[in-house]
């Protein structure tokens, strides 16, 4: 059974870090590109970070224009953990954050359940 887990959103201060992690399991993770991506009240659903398999460098991440420089996208192989590391988080930064698993060959694609993260003071 393919799961993949968020964990660990919550409510901080602008200017605070929140760190987040996602449990895979139930399929190779370290054949699939791993993506956060986040949906704010209103808004669709849009691309923050994505890492691809290859040796799981950080150097090899994309990031949206809106978080590059504060969020930094990694993932342990070992643990089958993908995690998105926030910080001087802002108030637009506030979201529903979604693990996204997907493979280009055969085309496979999972999606976590979603952890909110609410930026306030």
């Amino acid at each position: 059974q393919v799961q993949l887990v968020e964990s660990w959103g919550g409510l901080v201060q602008p200017g605070g870090s929140l760190r987040l992690p996602c449990q895979a399991s139930g399929f190779t993770f370290s054949s699939y590109a791993m993506n956060w991506y986040r949906q704010a009240p209103g808004k669709e659903r849009e691309l923050v970070a994505t890492i691809p398999t290859a040796g799981g460098s950080t150097n090899y991440a994309n990031y949206a224009n809106s978080v590059k420089g504060r969020f930094t996208i990694s993932r342990d192989n070992a643990k089958n953990t993908v995690y998105l590391q926030m910080n001087s988080l802002k108030p637009e930064d506030r979201a529903v954050y979604y693990c996204n698993a997907r493979r280009s060959r055969p085309y496979t694609n999972y999606w976590g359940q979603g952890t909110q993260v609410t930026v306030s003071s």
